[in-house]
């Protein structure tokens, strides 16, 4: 007998779609897992595009541009597993709780994303269990297996930020942001080893804020105590290779000086 309250759908991804998700280096021994929720802006084959065009997928409405580079980089620099999103969060936003509205956008900065208006809580369910759930069950499982090997991980979020936004005029005028709640062992450190980099303006908690924009490291660092931030590097300093080559070893050299205490690496809730 059917339940009532079942809820079905279609499978989102077909045969010819790669996986929600991309682990990079998954027996790298360094206890820092890295992720990038926003790292692509591939769109499921059966959804056409959303209906946009390859210009505007490619803007920053469509991914974080620049920070699955620099994610990459570190990987390889530091020895560190990382694990990507690889669908772009037009489709369901991996840093969003579901059933936010701001989940599944229906106008990204001005731009109208058609397809995700009227959508049924079956469609909505679809794009979770199609994308959001496979991608955070793998950074579970990637962070339990570097766990099981050593000490308690460091959980480190890779995001980008576009300069200027085409909806509405606002001064962005950081290099890197650093977003953080209550946990400042990677955070406080962090800032202070880039404000040693000449001519850098840090920016702490803006244009967004580890209090608003948190779902990823709040489930998979505040919530089990592991020490925890995520950065915002500005997109048009990563839009290409050199960029994210620079921007990584920043970032490398700064992790690789944190973690030289080995007395962040301990289970503690704030």
């Amino acid at each position: 007998m059917k339940n009532e309250n079942e809820i079905t759908f279609e499978p989102l991804l077909g045969p010819d779609d790669p996986l929600p998700y991309e682990i990079l280096n998954r027996e790298g021994e360094t206890p820092l897992l890295l992720i990038c929720d926003h790292a692509s802006n591939r769109i499921p084959k059966s959804l056409k595009k959303m209906g946009l065009s390859q210009d505007e997928l490619n803007k920053h409405i469509g991914w974080d541009i620049g920070a699955a580079g620099v994610a990459r980089y570190i990987s390889n620099e530091l020895n560190a597993p990382a694990v990507l999103c690889n669908y772009s969060r037009l489709i369901v936003d991996c840093n969003r709780q579901p059933g936010d509205p701001t989940s599944i956008p229906k106008i990204s900065d001005g731009i109208e994303i058609s397809p995700n208006h009227d959508l049924t809580e079956s469609n909505q369910v679809q794009r979770s269990e199609a994308v959001f759930w496979p991608y955070h069950h793998a950074v579970t499982e990637v962070g339990a297996h570097l766990w099981r090997k050593g000490p308690p991980p460091a959980l480190f979020s890779i995001h980008s930020f576009t300069p200027e936004l085409m909806s509405r005029h606002e001064e962005r005028p950081w290099h890197i942001s650093i977003l953080w709640k209550r946990d400042p062992r990677l955070a406080a450190p962090l800032i202070e080893i880039l404000s040693r980099e000449s001519g850098l303006v840090i920016g702490d908690n803006v244009p967004y804020s580890g209090w608003e924009d948190a779902y990823s490291i709040d489930l998979h660092g505040a919530a089990p105590g592991l020490p925890y931030c995520a950065i915002e590097i500005r997109q048009d300093l990563i839009a290409n290779k050199a960029g994210e080559k620079k921007w990584g070893k920043i970032i490398s050299d700064a992790l690789r000086e944190i973690m030289s205490d080995p007395s962040i690496f301990k289970v503690k809730h704030y």
